[in-house]
């Protein structure tokens, strides 16, 4: 005997990433990329007309060419491209169980200048000892600092849909992400690249820590494990490395997909 239950067949879901690995092949209808994003798994609203404007809040770098999406990332040079080289300290390793960023410091890199900055401590109740050994950051520096989501507010109105730069992107970039969430600021979703991949590709050395490349390349910055002073030396470390890519590497996904790639420096010679 048949059934007369209707079976209903679940939408295809697909992830935001998926979509993005997409633009970075070919630009979407904007059509479509709406379809996209409503069959997306990782969207807050049902609405993807709201959805984009999400996206676009969250420092995703979408540009309409016509009736199509695109990565603004795709098409623009990297001299006419504002990077965020971004440095935090913390009070301890996660978000998620229960450590803050004490110390923020940014600052705004385009076509060989530094065009802007952000510097900002940051109100917290607890420091551990070995974090105020290496930052020399104290409880009582911090008392009257302002509060946490006040600094993330301003940030990210400062960052905007700038290219993420950082010395070991995964630790600031995700932790700055996990705080914006933390306080209902949306998440990181602007381009991003790491300078450790990317002085490996470009740089001569034997170890990639920022102590290690301002000995080899001469950067003259004090205050190491300051935010903003290892923002500025990582801007230095970037700047070097933009100096030595090949001339034919010319759009910012260029670079990045380049800071990714095969290409490293030791490798190479491990096998001459």
């Amino acid at each position: 005997m048949k059934s007369n239950k209707r079976i209903i067949v679940p939408k295809p879901q697909i992830k935001l990433q998926n979509i993005i690995q997409r633009l970075l092949k070919e630009p979407i209808s904007y059509d479509e990329f709406l379809e996209l994003l409503e069959k997306c798994s990782d969207s807050l609203y049902e609405n993807p007309e709201l959805e984009f404007e999400l996206l676009v809040s969250n420092g995703l770098p979408l540009d309409f060419h016509g009736d199509f999406i695109c990565l603004k990332t795709s098409n623009t040079l990297i001299k006419d491209q504002k990077f965020c080289i971004v440095d935090i300290e913390t009070n301890g390793g996660s978000v998620k169980k229960g450590f803050q960023i004490i110390e923020l410091g940014a600052v705004k890199y385009k076509n060989g200048e530094i065009i802007d900055k952000f510097e900002s401590l940051v109100h917290a109740k607890e420091i551990p000892p070995y974090v105020q050994e290496v930052t020399k950051i104290t409880p009582k520096m911090l008392e009257y600092a302002p509060r946490l989501e006040s600094v993330l507010k301003d940030f990210k109105l400062f960052l905007e849909d700038d290219v993420f730069v950082a010395h070991d992107i995964k630790f600031d970039y995700n932790f700055i992400s996990d705080s914006f969430e933390k306080y209902n600021l949306g998440k990181l979703l602007n381009r991003k690249l790491c300078t450790i991949d990317l002085a490996k590709r470009t740089i001569q050395a034997e170890k990639y820590g920022l102590s290690s490349l301002k000995e080899v390349l001469s950067i003259d910055v004090e205050n190491h494990h300051r935010a903003y002073y290892d923002a500025l030396t990582t801007a230095i470390v970037f700047e070097k490395s933009l100096n030595s890519l090949n001339s034919e590497i010319k759009t910012v996904e260029e670079l990045i997909g380049y800071s990714k790639s095969d290409n490293i420096i030791n490798n190479h010679q491990k096998k001459d």
